[in-house]
């Protein structure tokens, strides 16, 4: 295991500017450590591990925002890996897969991965999509500190409530409603563009994926997975309709939002 601390952190008196910390679980330790290098230099907290067991030890003492996650591992697998860091932590999960593993891309997909990459990747594109993931997944209260005093944004629409910053959905009664992390982006792409058109392509590339029938199959999923949450009749949906051959639509009444 390796921690490469950020080249970037700045300190002014006795504050210190918080960096997101990345757990990067790599078996090849030329890539391993090339990536890790790349993030540290990009202004990340940085830890490496070689395989699972070594990523779980390192849970265990540090907290982390974001996990990439080499899916084909000897021994436990990424993708067990990133069930059990979901059960731990509220972090954001990037899969890297082998080329062609196209049934991996999608097990993780469905599994809440917020992202994806295929291997061999350039080291631009793991900062690309670290930073999308980043801007998506709940932060922590130290990297909230300069959003402090803010309106939290809220939409409401029929019984439910959502409060975007806090990534949580009431319904009647305050009751929470159960959501994935996954099921919580395509829902909070809709309400921040609702009334609108959203096509497959649209909805990837809100989310961070890049646009093929592996995404838009994962994007059809979360889509009957939040009908399911949200609609008194997911079969004739009232708020997050179809539009066929064009994509999908979320409709909410004037009057309601934030």
């Amino acid at each position: 295991m390796m921690f490469i601390p950020n080249l970037l952190s700045t300190e002014s008196g006795s504050e210190s500017i918080v960096r997101a910390r990345i757990v990067i679980v790599e078996d090849e330790p030329d890539l391993r450590d090339a990536v890790a290098e790349y993030l540290g230099a990009s202004g990340y907290d940085v830890a490496t591990a070689e395989s699972a067991a070594a990523a779980r030890s390192l849970v265990e003492t540090q907290s982390f925002h974001l996990a990439i996650l080499d899916i084909a591992m000897p021994g436990e697998d990424g993708l067990s890996l990133g069930r059990w860091l979901r059960s731990k932590l509220p972090i954001g999960i990037i899969y890297a897969t082998a080329a062609g593993t196209a049934l991996d891309r999608i097990v993780g997909l469905e599994l809440g991965a917020d992202d994806y990459i295929v291997k061999p990747y350039e080291l631009r594109e793991v900062l690309a999509r670290v930073r999308s993931v980043l801007r998506r997944v709940p932060q922590p209260k130290e990297l909230q500190d300069n959003k402090a005093g803010t309106d939290r944004r809220s939409v409401a629409f029929g019984p439910f409530q959502a409060d975007l910053d806090g990534r949580l959905v009431t319904g009647a009664n305050g009751a929470v409603i159960d959501m994935a992390k996954s099921e919580f982006d395509v829902l909070e792409i809709f309400l921040t563009r609702a009334n609108r058109l959203l096509t497959r392509a649209a909805i990837s590339e809100a989310i961070g994926f890049t646009e093929d029938p592996e995404s838009s199959r994962a994007v059809d999923i979360r889509i009957m997975r939040l009908r399911k949450k949200i609609e008194a009749d997911p079969a004739n949906p009232k708020f997050l309709r179809t539009v066929r051959g064009e994509g999908y639509i979320f409709s909410l009444p004037a009057g309601d939002g934030n």
